[in-house]
């Protein structure tokens, strides 16, 4: 149901950077890279994830509440993914591990203080 998800920076190189390393650990490469935004993915028929500077031109700022979850295929991504996310210069918003009996997960935020986690829901 959703085709891609859009999250705001102010700092193209750095976002591109950070993702580019990031979700190379979920098997996503760059699928679109203008001077404006750069998007992610696995496939055209999964969700893409992008990051723009925005349209109106006043500075990107983080939604109150707003997050994204990238799905991993086991914990041991989740910890991979999360590490890396940390290594990257992100900032925790709580460790990798198990939330409740199958779900297991990580959160931080990207240089630009959006909010994501990676997660795992199984046994």
């Amino acid at each position: 149901m959703i085709g891609y998800i859009t999250l705001g920076t102010n700092d193209l190189q750095r976002a591109g950077a950070f993702y580019d390393s990031l979700l190379a650990e979920l098997g996503a490469a760059r699928t679109m890279d203008y001077p404006t935004f750069i998007a992610w993915g696995t496939s055209p028929e999964r969700t893409a994830l992008s990051v723009i500077k925005p349209y109106d031109g006043n500075p990107a700022t983080v939604g109150n509440g707003v997050m994204v979850g990238l799905q991993a295929d086991s914990r041991e991504t989740v910890e991979r993914v999360y590490n890396k996310a940390m290594a990257l210069g992100a900032k925790d918003e709580g460790p990798a591990g198990p939330r409740g009996d199958a779900f297991y997960a990580g959160y931080f935020r990207d240089p630009d203080g959006n909010k994501l986690n990676i997660f795992y829901a199984g046994q």
